[in-house]
Order: structure tokens, then C-alpha cells, then sequence
């Protein structure tokens, strides 16, 4: 059959998947099954095919879906024994004892004498009991707490005790399902009117724990509590409570939106009904805060980072944006209000220095999600119309409101923020607020000019117009809260050059003078930490020149005062502050033009960029040293830690560049992980742009190669650090970044089983294996490397042991190679494979003829790992079969083992005593004979 009939034929595939199975190959045997079920109409064979890839699932340990076909082959046989046994199997992994024991029962049934199904059903016995008194203990101690809780008379730290209690008992399943069984949700609803704040604080860290995962509980709680008394917490004044209500809407709602694909999605395995009300409701309300007057302002921003998780769609490749379209729908007008509020201005909702940022990324976030031309024509509609409405109003403060509409959308969704201030008299009224008396006016006209100067097709425009009227307001006005804004405008025109050392906008030393001036303001606390932000922004925008750059390093007070704001309550500080980490640490990408092209540029008289001879790596580095000194590590640890709009996809970036360029140096890697960095980049690997995914990765990997990945990484943490390292092993990523990788894995590797199975559960070996034919010697060596770990796991052994393949031969054939570290990886990794599965010994004479050659190489070899790894090969063959041992006594091998057994100048030496090994199994099988003055063939073996 040719192979293009055996992809067609569900018997041939089956066949192929059983092949791949018996090889430990999970990932392929289930590929065959699954094309196979596509492809077959037979019931029979398809129930046969269901239990087949369920037992493929519990081996990559997916048992929800191992669950699902067992019950599929069931279906069509009630009587299939095998497949009631891997569903009983499932059960028990995902919990549900109860239907795993009538399962495995059932089994026993019909073959009494299987042991398999007797271990289980002990098993399983023992485990009900032991959760039957867990139940009945956790039970008791509920009810206890209830009535502390419910006693009035009870003094109140007994109250707060039990309640705390109360929050331990809810993190555990069986202690959450005795809380809800017992109406516990009608008791926490009053513990939320309490005037305690911990008390509060331990209600909804209760709800936390009843909501984690499981949606059928989470819909109850909704229904039971409903969204106006959550918001009304969230809303409140107390901050810590605020965020805590955050955080139970935010795990209500990955309950409801993932709870139908977890393991757990009720206890009695009910059919839910899909949860798109409640999810409406609750969006619905948190739109409905937006504009409430009566909601605190850390409440409102918490509104609005629930928005941005929640609302716009977690992958693009999902063509479902349906959301986001119900949300502008229902929702961008009260956005928008939001956004155009002035805080000075007695009318308008309360907001924090965060609010218009936070609104910046939610508009942005809804704008990205939008698939169509049209879909963007409509929400450029509705902003505009928004804005036109309150910009044609009479009176100051409707046009005011304009402004800062448009100032947020210049910061959020530019395009649309372009759109609007494009309106006609738009510009003109910004320009001539900026010379008003009144500082609130000028405030909100001159940070819409910073933010449109930001903008190319608008910077030109105010270059011509703008800097006059900036310099004006700099040096004339009394109020440092204009002035700062004022000189970030001209930092910011003052930098549109960028790092090209030869595009300067402003006559030499006057961005020096900008810098020296912001510096001065960032360090001076009597200033609002509002205004001593834009001083960073000015930083932000200046540091593009390497004197500035220089200069702030040099300024230990101005990087400490920096780094304060960075771990202070007002957000919107980061992104400035990781913008000018990056430029002081040039860890931005840069692009080094042909030298034949920057010729040829010359020669057309057109302008080529220059590099500032400040932005050398000698300065670079120096420049990292001083940050390191001042506490960089810290400042960006806080950073990851915040949990705000403000901390964008962009802004995760900036500090993942910064982590990259900080442990570039070997030696600042142990600074950077005993300051909390190695913790830090984790998160930054899985939550950021695709550029920042890699370059967190790419620090994790050098931190991992240095260090002991077990100290930089301790406990469950170094498991969570695997797979962003496995996803630096693509064709996207530089050579240097896959070998990285690859160094990491094999540190990683050889620690334990467990982390062994992670990187194979990640799918890591097919790209390893890939990398073990590449081009370049070092990543072929360092993946050959990470396969000689990885050997250790039986998994890996099986596939060697699998036919049809050249794994076996690819490695006797690097043995034989120049490269002596691929022929090192080799080498141990033949060594380590012969000694656990002596069946391959009898292989390697199949792979080449010229095994034998390359082994004797080895021997000979003058590097002392070699020969000892070769030598233990050469003892495993013999070990594994005498023919073998005659093949090699009968060449050269037995008188290069005799030498090496004799060792070197009497001192011990490890390859001397395996060759001793080798030479006393031939005089065992007979092969040879030994003599007091050294070893010769036995007459029998001569021809």
C-alpha cells in the first residue's frame, strides 16, 4: 500500500497510531486516531479508535478529554472493559472518586481475576474514606464558624478570627462546597455590610475561593448576590477593598468564560447553560460605574481594568469580537465621559492621576479589536460626534471637556485622536488656552499640544507654531505645574531626531539644559507627584541623546527619586520611566545599515544616520553598572508588579528589554535574581507584546545557563520558567536565541524526572531533535547536549528504541565528527542510552560500517571525557551480547582497551578501570585469555 492510500485508509492509520504508541510517541499516535475517526463509518471501529486516543490522553496527562472518549467508546459498548478502565482512570485523576469506584467495580465484575482493576478499586477506597472525614471534619468546623460569625455577642476579634477562617477553608474544594452547601453565600452577603474592613476583606477572599474554577458556583453566587452589591464594594472609598472586589469580579469572570473547559464545572457533572447573561450583566455594570459620581475613584479604575482583561479578545486568531462590538455599542459614551472629565471642574465623576491613562488603554485596546474598516469607521464616528457635541457648546467647560477627550484618544487609539483634533478651531482653541490665566486651562491645553506633538503629521505643525509659545509659557509662567508640562513639549520636539546622533532640532547643549532642569524638578518632593511625572516624560523623550543619558546615570539622586516613582501609587509613570530605562540601557533594537548602502547613500547626498559615540558598548555597560547600583532591579520588580492599565503590553516590554540588557554581563546575573528579577521575568514571558515575549525569554535562558536554576528559580517556580524557553526554539527566533535556549533545557534537564516530563509535555523534543541537524556547530552541539539529558527519561529511550528512524545512527555518525563538543554530547548521550536499553547495542553495527572506526577513534582520542565515555560504550556493547564482544576484540579495540587499562602514571583513572571491565567480560565469555604479562586471543576465536 503506498502511502498516500495508507493516509486514506482508517485500518492503516490505526495500525501506524498502535506503532507510534507501542514507541511512546503520544503526540503521533494520536494524530493517526484522530484522522483515523475522521475518516472511518464504522461504529465499532470508531469506539475502538475513541478508546485508543483516550489512553493517549492519560498518558499526556489530559484527562478531562481521556474522560470524554472512553464515554465515546462506551457509548457504542457498555461492555468494552478497556475503556471503562481508562474512564475510571480519568475519573480518579480529575477527582470525581464516586464515578471512577462504580466504574472500576463494574470492571472487576466482568474480569474478577485482573489485578489492575483490584489495585485500583484499593485505591480508590482508601482515598473516599480519607475525603468522606475530611468532609465530615471540614462540615464541623463550618458550622462552628457560622455561628461565631452570626453571635452578635461574640467579640469582634473572634469574629475576624473565624472569618479568616472562613477564607482558608474556601481554598479548599471540599471546604468551599460544605461553605456553599451550608448557605454560606446568604451569610457572606451580610458580612459585606459589615463596617469592618477586614471582615469585609475576608467575605470577598471567601467568594474568591468558592468562584476559582468552578462555574456552576459562580453562576449561583452572581444570581444570589447580584452585581449592584459587588460594584457598590468595588466602588467604595477603602482602596484595599476596591481591589479585592477586583479581583472576585476577575476570577468571576474566568470562571464563567473558561469554567465549561475546565476539569471541574459543578459536582454533579451538570449540562450548564452557557453564562453569556451574567457575563452581560456584569459588563453592563462595570460600563454603568463609569460615569456614577457616587463611585470612589480607585473603584472607577478598577471598572476599567476589569474592561481591558475582560472585553477585547485574548488572541486575534478568535474571530469572535463580539464583545468589544457590545461594549462601544452599549458603553463608549460613558467611556468617553470619563476621559473628558476635568478633575479641577466641580461637575464630572472622582478620578485619580490614573483614570485618563487607564481610559487611554481600554479605548485603545476596544480600537485594536476591531476587524473591519468599517467597524473602525464607526467608533471613529462616535468619538468625533462625542467630541463635536461638547466643542460646539457655549461656555469654557464643555470645550475644555473636548480637549481632554482629545488628549486621551491621542494617547489611546492615535488614529482617532487625529480624526479629532483635525476639527475645525480645534488647534486654534488648544493654542490660545495654552496663554490663558487660568492654570487648569492651561494645563489641560498644554498637555493636548505635548500629545499631539507626539503624532509626525502633527509635530512639524507645531514646531512651526508651538515651540515659541512653549518657551513662552517655560520661562514666564509662575506655576511649576505648567512649567514642567511646558518643557516636556520642548523635550519632546527637542528629540524627533531620535537616536540619529546628526538630526538635532535645538542648538547644541540645549537638550542638556532641558535634562539638567527635569532632573532637578524629579528630585525636588515639594512638587506634586504629578508634576514630578512629566518630569520623567521629559526624560523619556531626551535620553534619546547619549550626553543625557550619561548625565542621568551620573545623577544617583535623580535615578533614586526615579525609581521611587516608579514604585508610587500613580501608574502612569511607568511607561516613562521603562521608556528612558530602555534608551539609557540601548536596549532597543537597531538595525546596522549596509556598509555598501551607506556608502552609496553618501555618494546620492542622502542623510545617513549616526550613532552618538556615547552610545558604545563601553558606555553601555558602564551606564548598566551605575543602574545596577542604584537599585534598578527593585524599581522594575515593582513595575511587573502593578496591577493597572497603565502596565500595557508596551510598557512590558520596555521592562523586559531592560532585564535583557541587565544580564547580558555574566557576572551582574546573581545581582539580578537575589533582587527578585529572575521571579519578575517570568509573568513578563507570558503576558506581553511577541517581541517582549522573546526578549523575557531570552533573559530567563541566560540566567538559567549561569546560574543554578534551583536557587534562581526555587520551588513550582523553575517549571513555570520552561516554557518560555521552549518557545525561544523557533525558526523566528535568532540562532543565538535558539542555542540559548537549548543551554537552559540541558541545565534544566538534568536536574530532575519531573522537569524532564515538563519539556517533553511542552513538546520540546521534536524542535530539539529538529536543532540536532542545524547547520551551525554550536546550536547542533547544544541540542545534542540537551538530548543527552533528556535520555534519562524512559520516554525519551523509547523513541531509540522505536524502528524506522535514524535517531540512533544521527548519534554515531556525531561521534565520528570534528567538532569535539558535538562528539562530547554524542558520545554520553550513546553512553547513558546503551547502559539503560542494552537492545540498542546490538543496533549500532546496523547504523554505519564504519562504527567501528569511530569508536576506535574515540579510544584513541587525547581528550579524556572522550575516552571515557567511549570506553563505557564499548563496555555496554560487550555486556549486551558476545558476538558483539568478539566483533570488537577482533579489530584494534583490544589493543587500545589493554593500554588504557594500564592507566596513566599509576594514578587512578576511571577509563582505566572500565577498560579493565571490557577486557575481564572477554576473558569471560572466553574470548581471550589472560597471561601474567598481558592479554592475547584465545586459540578458539583465531581464524
Amino acid at each position: 500500500m503506498s502511502e498516500s492510500e495508507k493516509q486514506k485508509d482508517p485500518a492503516a492509520l490505526k495500525e501506524e497510531g498502535n506503532a507510534f504508541f507501542k514507541a511512546g510517541d503520544m503526540q503521533g499516535a494520536l494524530c493517526c486516531y484522530t484522522r483515523a475517526l475522521k475518516l472511518t463509518d464504522s461504529q465499532a471501529d470508531s469506539a475502538v479508535l475513541h478508546r485508543n486516543r483516550s489512553a493517549c490522553y492519560l498518558k499526556l496527562e489530559e484527562y478531562s478529554k481521556a474522560e470524554a472518549d472512553a464515554s465515546k467508546a462506551l457509548d457504542a459498548d457498555p461492555g468494552d472493559v478497556k475503556a471503562r478502565f481508562r474512564r475510571a482512570q480519568a475519573y480518579q485523576k480529575l477527582g470525581r472518586l464516586d464515578q471512577a469506584f462504580l466504574d472500576t467495580q463494574r470492571c472487576a465484575q466482568l474480569e474478577p481475576k485482573n489485578r489492575a482493576f483490584q489495585d485500583l478499586l484499593r485505591q480508590l477506597g482508601a482515598q473516599i474514606q480519607q475525603k468522606s472525614a475530611q468532609l465530615n471534619s471540614t462540615d464541623a468546623r463550618v458550622q462552628q464558624m457560622f455561628s461565631v460569625l452570626l453571635d452578635s455577642s461574640a467579640k469582634d476579634s473572634d469574629r475576624q478570627k473565624a472569618a479568616q477562617n472562613l477564607v482558608v477553608l474556601s481554598r479548599d474544594e471540599g471546604g468551599a462546597e460544605q461553605i456553599f452547601r451550608n448557605d454560606g453565600v446568604k451569610l457572606i452577603q451580610k458580612l459585606l455590610l459589615s463596617k469592618q474592613e477586614d471582615v469585609v476583606l475576608s467575605a470577598l477572599r471567601t467568594l474568591v475561593g468558592l468562584c476559582t474554577g468552578h462555574q456552576s458556583r459562580t453562576m449561583a453566587i452572581v444570581n444570589e448576590l447580584g452585581m449592584d452589591q459587588l460594584c457598590a464594594v468595588m466602588g467604595s472609598g477603602a482602596s484595599t477593598v476596591s481591589l479585592a472586589a477586583c479581583h472576585l469580579l476577575q476570577v468571576m469572570f474566568e470562571a464563567l468564560t473558561e469554567g465549561m473547559k475546565r476539569e471541574i464545572r459543578g459536582k454533579d457533572e451538570a449540562i450548564l447553560p452557557e453564562p453569556s447573561k451574567e457575563l452581560r450583566s456584569m459588563l453592563r455594570h462595570l460600563l454603568e460605574m463609569m460615569p456614577a459620581t457616587n463611585v470612589s475613584g480607585p473603584g472607577r479604575d478598577n471598572a476599567i481594568n476589569l474592561l481591558v482583561k475582560q472585553v477585547p479578545r485574548k488572541s486575534l486568531k478568535n474571530p469572535d469580537n463580539s464583545l468589544s462590538l457590545w461594549v462601544i455599542d452599549q458603553g463608549l459614551k460613558k467611556i468617553l465621559q470619563v476621559a473628558g472629565t476635568v478633575a479641577e471642574l466641580s461637575e464630572g465623576p472622582p478620578l485619580t492621576e490614573n483614570t485618563h491613562m487607564s481610559c487611554s488603554v481600554l479605548l485603545s485596546k476596544l480600537y485594536d479589536d476591531l476587524k473591519s474598516d468599517k467597524e473602525r469607521e464607526n467608533f471613529s464616528k462616535l468619538c468625533e460626534e462625542y467630541v463635536q457635541e461638547h466643542f460646539r457648546r457655549p461656555g469654557l467647560d464643555a470645550k475644555l471637556r473636548a480637549i481632554q477627550t482629545v488628549s486621551v484618544l491621542l494617547q489611546g487609539p492615535s488614529d482617532v485622536g487625529n480624526i479629532t483634533l483635525e476639527m475645525s478651531g480645534m488647534m486654534d482653541a488648544v493654542i490660545s488656552l495654552c496663554a490663558s490665566e487660568d492654570v487648569t486651562h492651561q494645563q489641560v491645553a498644554v498637555e493636548a499640544l505635548i500629545h499631539a506633538a507626539g503624532k509626525a503629521k502633527r509635530a512639524s505643525f507645531i514646531t512651526a507654531n508651538g515651540v515659541a509659545l512653549l518657551k513662552d509659557l517655560y520661562k514666564k509662567s509662575e506655576n511649576d505645574r505648567i512649567r514642567v508640562r511646558a518643557l516636556v513639549g520642548l523635550c519632546k520636539l527637542g528629540s524627533a531626531g531620535g537616536t540619529d546622533f546628526s538630526m538635532k532640532q535645538f542648538a547644541e547643549g540645549s537638550t542638556l539644559k532641558l535634562a539638567k532642569q527635569c532632573r532637578k524638578w524629579l528630585c525636588n518632593e515639594s512638587l506634586p507627584p504629578a508634576s514630578r511625572r512629566w518630569s520623567v516624560e521629559g526624560l523619556a523623550y531626551l535620553t534619546f541623546d547619549a550626553d543625557v543619558k550619561e548625565d542621568l546615570v551620573e545623577d544617583k539622586n535623580a535615578l533614586l527619586a526615579m525609581f521611587e516613582l516608579a514604585k508610587s501609587e500613580d501608574k502612569t509613570v511607568l511607561f516613562a520611566v521603562g521608556s528612558t530605562l530602555v534608551n539609557c540601557t540601548n536596549s532597543y533594537d537597531v538595525e546596522k545599515p549596509d556598509p555598501q548602502l551607506v556608502e552609496l547613500a553618501k555618494y546620492a547626498k542622502q542623510h545617513v544616520p549616526e550613532e552618538h559615540p556615547k552610545d558604545a558598548p563601553s558606555y553601555v555597560e558602564k551606564r548598566l553598572v551605575k543602574l545596577l547600583e542604584a537599585g534598578i532591579v527593585s524599581a522594575l520588580v515593582c513595575m511587573v508588579k502593578q496591577e493597572s492599565p497603565a502596565l500595557t503590553e508596551a510598557c512590558r516590554e520596555f521592562i523586559a528589554r531592560v532585564f535583557l540588557a541587565l544580564v547580558e554581563r555574566q557576572e551582574d546575573r546573581g545581582t539580578v535574581v537575589a533582587q527578585g528579577g529572575g521571579k519578575a521575568l517570568i509573568p513578563l514571558a507570558t503576558e506581553n507584546t511577541d517581541v517582549g515575549k522573546v526578549k523575557a525569554a531570552q533573559a530567563l535562558a541566560k540566567i538559567a545557563i549561569t546560574s543554578n536554576p534551583e536557587i534562581a528559580f526555587p520551588g513550582e517556580r523553575i517549571y513555570e520558567v520552561v516554557r518560555p524557553l521552549v518557545n525561544l526554539l523557533k525558526l523566528e527566533c535568532t540562532l543565538l536565541q535558539n542555542f540559548e535556549s537549548l543551554m537552559a533545557l540541558t541545565n534544566l534537564a538534568g536536574i530532575s524526572e519531573r522537569l524532564r516530563q515538563k519539556i517533553i509535555k511542552e513538546k520540546a523534543l521534536p524542535k530539539i531533535e529538529g536543532y540536532m541537524f542545524e547547520e551551525n556547530e554550536l546550536v547542533r552541539a547544544a541540542a545534542t547536549e540537551c538530548m543527552c539529558n533528556l535520555v534519562l527519561s524512559t520516554e525519551v529511550q523509547k523513541l531509540f528504541l522505536a524502528t524506522g528512524n535514524d535517531r540512533l545512527k544521527l548519534l554515531v555518525l556525531y561521534c565520528g565528527e570534528e567538532d569535539e563538543r558535538l562528539r562530547k554530547a554524542a558520545a554520553g548521550t550513546l553512553a547513558m542510552l546503551t547502559a539503560e536499553q542494552p537492545e540498542l547495542c546490538t543496533r549500532i553495527p546496523g547504523t554505519t560500517t564504519h562504527w567501528l572506526e569511530i569508536f576506535q577513534a574515540l579510544l584513541l582520542s587525547e581528550i579524556s571525557d572522550l575516552r571515557h565515555r567511549s570506553v563505557v560504550i564499548v563496555q555496554n556493547m560487550m555486556q549486551a551480547e558476545k558476538g558483539l564482544a568478539e566483533t570488537l576484540m577482533e579489530s584494534e579495540a583490544l589493543e587500545i582497551l589493554t593500554v588504557l587499562a594500564k592507566g596513566e602514571g599509576g594514578t587512578p583513572d576511571p577509563v582505566a578501570k572500565v577498560a579493565q571491565n571490557c577486557l575481564n567480560k572477554a576473558v569471560e565469555y572466553g574470548i581471550i585469555r589472560s597471561r601474567e604479562d598481558g592479554i592475547e586471543k584465545d586459540k578458539g576465536t583465531e581464524p
